[in-house]
């Protein structure tokens, strides 16, 4: 089984905190979208023998998309590649994208799921991100978009300056309240060369406060859990049968190819990514050429991606696979080098012999996983 992801570079104003791949000019939104379905038909064979049980928009802001437009790409994609039945199919929404009319389109195409960039219930946050939507149009689209659509994921943002506990529950008592089956909730992250990084430089804003952000993770997990909700990565949390089948392939390694811009893939053996330059990807692709950039990924790369992945899920780290795909001597230092973490009630060896993080470990994992990687 192998995934699909369509990167749509577009956006109507720039997020302050920000760094993915995008443009706020939509001038060549149509040279985009032919160069997409061309790269779509050059990369056919890399799939021909998986079959593709997830599509996923992303960007960007995929909602920019006509439903016209969405089902040019569907065409192209089972022209091409074999389709289970039923694949998971996610389109990212920005709440001012989706009017009752838009919904009602792109609940009557082949999309299954949408993922609404919430981000905060509240206009004062919104404007201290730069969002292009309003909190009364994300409490509509919400509204209206769960007449329509049985899977819907949220993102939401913690850990923004002068956000308090008291303000972080009212933000998932909402969604709660609007009974969204999954929540994808990310600590304000501060990336280098974006408006945000610029303004604490320059004191315009306060810098994101890591005890705060704690806080803030922690009140999530303890609320998720109330309502049912599993915490089954780092950043995610579904309700059972809800999970996120694209991104959790990601995380179990399984293949997937990334088309558009920026846009990342793998097949098991080596990562490779297209230029983020959306002239540059445009003009290649017209002159038939594929503009990726590629690493093989040595046996040490992928020891620790497994181990980073495995780390921010509740699947683990198998130390049977480790063994079977790695060796003894990797077993035994993961083994040795996992004893401090161990100790520290961070990480612990389940019965089925998976290292896990513990709840106290979870907002540590990214970090855990990097003490423990082999260098």
């Amino acid at each position: 089984m192998a995934g699909i992801y369509i990167h749509i570079p577009f956006c109507k104003q720039a997020c302050y905190y920000c760094d993915f791949h995008f443009s706020t000019s939509v001038k060549r939104k149509e040279e985009m979208l032919q160069a997409i379905l061309g790269e779509l038909q050059m990369r056919k064979k890399e799939l021909e023998n998986e079959i593709v049980e997830t599509i996923y928009f992303g960007g960007g802001t995929p909602s920019l998309l006509t439903t016209k437009e969405i089902d040019a790409i569907f065409k192209v994609i089972y022209s091409n590649y074999k389709v289970i039945t039923s694949p998971e199919i996610t389109l990212e929404a920005n709440p001012d994208d989706l009017s009752e009319n838009n919904i009602k389109a792109l609940a009557k195409s082949p999309i299954n799921r949408l993922s609404i960039g919430i981000q905060s219930f509240f206009e004062d946050d919104l404007k201290f991100m730069n969002r292009a939507h309003t909190a009364q149009e994300s409490k509509k689209s919400l509204t209206v978009a769960m007449q329509y659509f049985d899977n819907i994921t949220i993102d939401l943002i913690y850990g923004v300056p002068n956000m308090s506990n008291k303000k972080w529950k009212e933000n998932l008592e909402t969604a709660f309240n609007f009974g969204v089956s999954h929540i994808s909730s990310y600590a304000l992250t501060v990336e280098k060369n974006t408006a945000l990084d610029n303004f604490i430089k320059k004191g315009k804003v306060p810098a994101v406060d890591e005890q705060q952000a704690l806080e803030h993770f922690n009140i999530l997990v303890a609320e998720t859990e109330k309502q049912g909700f599993v915490h089954y990565e780092i950043s995610n949390f579904g309700k059972p049968d809800y999970f996120s089948k694209h991104n959790t392939s990601y995380w179990l390694g399984k293949k997937y190819i990334g088309f558009g811009p920026s846009a990342h893939s793998f097949n098991g053996a080596q990562r490779s990514w297209n230029i983020a330059n959306n002239a540059k990807y445009i003009k290649a692709i017209k002159n038939n050429i594929l503009p990726l950039e590629f690493e093989k990924l040595s046996i040490e790369n992928r020891f620790n991606e497994y181990i980073m992945t495995g780390l921010r899920t509740i699947w683990g780290v198998d130390l049977n696979k480790i063994n079977n795909d790695f060796g003894t001597l990797y077993l035994n230092e993961l083994i040795k080098n996992s004893e401090q973490f161990i100790e520290k009630d961070l990480l612990k060896i389940t019965s089925e012999n998976k290292l896990i993080t513990t709840k106290k470990g979870k907002f540590l994992a990214d970090g855990i996983a990097s003490d423990l990687f082999k260098v």
